[in-house]
């Protein structure tokens, strides 16, 4: 019997962390051929050897607005040509950026048998993520929810209940077997002591409404300067996504940082040291994450580790009991850093919220849906969209 070619596309640095649990399950698994399509140059996978059937290197879209759907069409043209060269009996797409909705778009219009990993999550925030998202549940032909929640989401749009399977959240797999950077490794790398408390930081704009993004960073800075001050916290930031209104973003940090030689300041952390940061902020010091990006929402509950969530950018997402939802206001920005990190009770109340996204088996849970997945069921490609009554 022919073992089943999987194609997994990947397009930016930060998906392809994501995707790493279920790329090693596919890669293992010995009636299955993983082949990875890579939007991106120099993609290092860190030893990993997963095979690369193609790289389509798809344009990086910057702070204009015509750089997006450009970028877009270019990748749908890349996509085609590679699909064409290399054909999977099955092709898998992992959550709402633009390269991502090149390849879905690529594939489905191929004809080709297409899993969307992540569809049915809500960020009624003011971001193009919701319209994107949904536009590639619509399009996929199985849907890979990452909770109950978003799973629900996806039925409620139309989609049959047979296309659904709820497989957690992958980063959770590399979280629960322990794959990050362990304290003392953090520590040295980043300058940090586990004597003083500890935020760490990422804010993004918010693409329909960047124009304000600005105004968002100085409110953000002011609450993270009395924390620094009064709290005496060590403060790590990381830069914010390329969307519009980023440059803004960009400018403050560096020139805030600049001015304040404590302050950690990175382009990027990358998956296991900023796992390694949030790992230290909730099981071995007082920290707390802050800052408007999903990773707060989604990724700290595992690590136990406090999160402020800033402003309407993530509102709609699930989020587990440990996660703090602020408007962009220093006071209560302040107030709510002050109280993850000295607040003994509600740091316990963290500790033993429960996480909404997964026991981190994900990979093996994509793994079987792909393997069982009848490839020869005339309703795979026919989709239906299920309407309430007129």
């Amino acid at each position: 019997m022919t073992a089943r070619k999987i194609g997994v596309f990947t397009g930016n640095r930060a998906e392809y962390g994501l995707l790493v649990p279920v790329l090693r399950a596919l890669r293992d698994a010995p009636d299955l051929n993983l082949a990875l399509f890579v939007g991106l140059r120099g993609l290092s996978d860190e030893g990993e050897n997963f095979p690369v059937a193609a790289t389509v290197p798809i344009a990086r879209a910057d702070a204009t607005p015509a750089s997006t759907p450009r970028a877009i069409g270019e990748g749908i043209l890349g996509l085609t040509d590679a699909l064409v060269s290399t054909t999977p009996d099955v092709f898998v797409v992992y959550g709402d950026r633009y390269e991502a909705f090149a390849a879905m778009i690529a594939a489905t219009q191929m004809g080709l048998p297409t899993a969307h990993i992540e569809g049915g999550d809500m960020t009624q925030g003011g971001t193009l993520d919701d319209v994107v998202r949904h536009a590639m549940t619509k399009l996929a032909h199985i849907h890979l929810a990452t909770n109950p929640v978003s799973a629900a989401h996806i039925r409620q749009l139309g989609e049959e209940d047979w296309r659904i399977h709820d497989v957690g959240f992958p980063t959770l797999d590399l979280i629960r077997a322990g794959d990050f950077s362990p304290p003392d490794e953090v520590l040295a790398e980043l300058g940090l002591t586990v004597d003083r408390p500890l935020v760490i930081f990422t804010q993004h704009p918010i693409t329909t409404s960047h124009s304000t993004a600005g105004a968002e960073i100085d409110a953000c800075l002011t609450a993270l300067d009395d924390v620094r001050t009064e709290l005496d916290a060590q403060i790590v930031l990381t830069y914010p996504n390329s969307d519009l209104g980023s440059e803004s973003i960009i400018q403050a940090l560096e020139q805030w940082a600049a001015e304040r030689p404590d302050v950690v300041l990175r382009k990027s952390l990358g998956r296991r040291l900023y796992h390694g940061v949030l790992n230290l902020c909730g099981r071995v010091t007082r920290g707390v994450c802050v800052g408007n990006s999903s990773s707060g929402v989604k990724e700290t509950g595992a690590f136990e580790c406090p999160a402020v969530n800033i402003g309407p950018r993530q509102s709609g997402r699930l989020a587990g009991d440990n996660v703090a939802h602020v408007d962009v206001d220093p006071h209560n920005i302040f107030r709510a850093i002050r109280r993850a990190l000295t607040d003994g009770v509600y740091r316990d109340a963290v500790r033993a919220a429960p996480n909404p996204y997964g026991e981190g088996d994900t990979g093996a849970r994509v793994t079987r849906v792909l393997r069982e997945l009848d490839l020869d069921d005339p309703r795979l490609l026919n989709k239906q969209t299920i309407l309430p009554p007129v």
